[in-house]
């Protein structure tokens, strides 16, 4: 890793922690640390539930459990069992915590002009175009992908998410029980894996790998979801599934798709895929594509 670059974001780490008033005890003048401020904002009108709130601001349970107490304590939330299902618990903001939300919304509000108005218009929009593009580079830096139980709800969910797209793209729509099956126990190893790419905690994406012993590999059920489109995850999940049949002794990486799906045929070129003759019957495909990878160093490569 490259140190200039280190110090850089260390220094620039440093500038914003210092220009928010990360440092002071009492965020925004409310008295309180930051991160119970940003789980109010986070909470919300609409409540979270307590897992799904520590997965967003990343937090463990423990340091997660002291602040929503102390949030508690100050009457501005309330935790309850979910109607839905007992054994999950959500935050819910009381009314002087609506109240201290809208205040807190109004300093931070207050902070981020304090950024703009030295400024010219000019310096203005050069800033809030460095900030977009800074939030949208760390927002990818923020996804994660992991091998998953393909049975999972959400793992489901993903793979019920790109049928959709299918459907909704393809000339013909789209019913996956015409197509080469991807079933949930051919994607659990050593058959085969699935990865969900996770941002936040939130699924959104996925792919899986099909093995056929010495035969290549397939690859099945890439997906990314519309809101995180644009931060290179689909490039980034394409390569951790090409790793993944890599340490698996994978030679040869197959996929085919369909003329509609013009983003993913572009990505597959520019990553080296090329075009071949159909190797199998999917009746929804235009296209098949190969790859040749390469084996992790100290493991021959055997498909």
């Amino acid at each position: 890793m490259d140190q200039t670059s280190v110090r850089q974001v260390r220094s620039f780490n440093r500038t914003v922690v210092e220009r928010i008033g990360a440092l002071e005890d009492g965020f925004l003048g409310r008295g309180r640390p930051m991160g119970e401020s940003r789980a109010l904002w986070e909470i919300g009108p609409r409540g979270a539930e307590v897992r799904e709130l520590r997965a967003r601001l990343g937090l463990d349970s423990g340091y997660m459990s002291r602040v929503l107490q102390s949030l508690e304590r100050q009457r501005l939330i309330k935790i309850e069992a979910s109607p839905a299902d007992g054994r999950v618990r959500r935050a819910q903001l009381t009314r002087r915590g609506v109240t201290e939300r809208a205040e807190l919304d109004h300093r931070a509000d207050m902070v981020a002009w304090s950024f703009l108005e030295p400024l010219d218009t000019g310096s203005r929009s050069k800033l809030v175009a460095a900030m977009t593009e800074v939030e949208r580079l760390l927002s990818s830096s923020m996804v994660t992908f992991a091998v998953e139980d393909p049975h999972t709800p959400e793992a489901q969910w993903c793979i019920n998410q790109y049928f959709a797209e299918l459907n909704r793209r393809f000339d013909a729509g789209f019913d996956p029980k015409r197509g080469i099956p991807a079933e949930p126990d051919e994607l659990m190893p050593p058959a085969g894996a699935l990865l969900i790419a996770r941002l936040r905690g939130r699924p959104v994406g996925c792919g899986a790998l099909k093995f056929h012993g010495r035969a290549p590999t397939e690859l099945k059920r890439m997906w990314v979801s519309p809101d995180v489109r644009g931060l290179g995850v689909g490039r980034r999940l394409l390569v951790e599934l090409e790793r993944h049949a890599a340490e698996a002794g994978t030679r040869v990486v197959r996929l085919e798709t369909n003329r509609t799906l013009t983003e993913a045929i572009q990505l597959y070129r520019s990553s080296g895929y090329r075009e071949v003759t159909a190797f199998n019957d999917e009746p929804y495909a235009h296209y098949w594509f190969e790859k040749r990878i390469t084996a992790p160093p100290g493991r021959s490569a055997s498909r």
